[in-house]
């Protein structure tokens, strides 16, 4: 009786484990049918990648096509990734700065800001200021030469979760008022009284998510540890400076005067909120 009995537990058992290893290869194929946020949910995402240095553009291409992207391209030049993105709209930037004439931070400025082109700045030089002037140009990340493989294809992936068709799944226009202005989320604008009439100004990316975030979270307390987080993904420790200057630049943008913001709030010791 008693090795009966023990007979039917070890069936039960091992049935219970068949049904859980069944169920652990099921979830797992699942995700990767319907993604879980590895490289097959944005492996069709078209890279371009900005670097006069074409043994380096090789070189990324290979690393990235090895992990599964297939969209890549590189162009030698700020003038030719000008005329690329007039044609189609990348959905990574990965942008070097030094080029001869138009370096990298100017024409992210003239271009990719307007775009909301998500960009991951490449650089020999590895002076905290220059690091500091890409990322509070609105830049989503900032690697420094040489780099390792997989930092690269991290740095990559970490981008691409937060960005990658973004804009459609905003099917719908998003308009929301804070004060005199008009934030259209959808187009990525703020349209600004000026006179008589009013202008309209592009959000950079960076300036994109945190006023997203702070809309979705009107009249909330949002820390700075979450505001970096969401942002920057999880290894976000020492861009809080950062953080900050995209705050000013959004109060720039938000407040009649700035200096004394009344919608864009400081909580001293906590974080931000966005009034009501």
């Amino acid at each position: 009786m008693q090795k009966d009995s023990n007979q039917r537990q070890e069936c039960t058992r091992a049935k219970k484990c068949k049904s859980a290893a069944e169920m652990y290869h099921s979830i797992r194929s699942i995700r990767k049918e319907k993604g879980d946020g590895s490289v097959a949910d944005y492996k069709d995402a078209y890279v371009l990648i900005v670097d006069d240095n074409e043994e380096l553009c090789f070189l990324i291409e290979h690393i990235l096509r090895r992990e599964g992207y297939h969209r890549l391209e590189h162009v030698l030049s700020c003038e030719e990734a000008r005329g690329r993105l007039d044609q189609e709209e990348a959905d990574l930037l990965i942008l070097d700065v030094n080029f001869p004439g138009e370096d990298g931070f100017t024409f992210y400025q003239d271009v990719c800001c307007g775009k909301n082109i998500p960009v991951i700045f490449l650089s020999a030089r590895d002076q905290n200021e220059d690091r500091l002037t890409g990322l509070g140009l609105g830049a989503d990340d900032y690697l420094t030469k040489p780099f390792l493989s997989r930092e690269l294809v991290l740095r990559c992936a970490a981008v691409l979760r937060r960005t990658y068709r973004r804009r459609e799944e905003e099917s719908e226009e998003e308009i929301y008022r804070v004060g005199e202005r008009i934030v259209n989320l959808s187009a990525g604008t703020i349209e600004i009284p000026d006179g008589n009439g009013s202008r309209t100004v592009s959000l950079p990316n960076k300036e994109f998510q945190l006023l997203k975030l702070f809309l979705e979270n009107r009249g909330r307390i949002l820390t700075l540890d979450y505001l970096a987080e969401v942002v920057w993904g999880e290894n976000y420790y020492g861009y809080e400076n950062t953080l900050m200057v995209h705050i000013r630049k959004l109060r720039e943008k938000l407040e009649e005067n700035p200096g004394k913001p009344q919608w864009l709030i400081t909580m001293k010791g906590l974080g931000y909120r966005l009034n009501k």
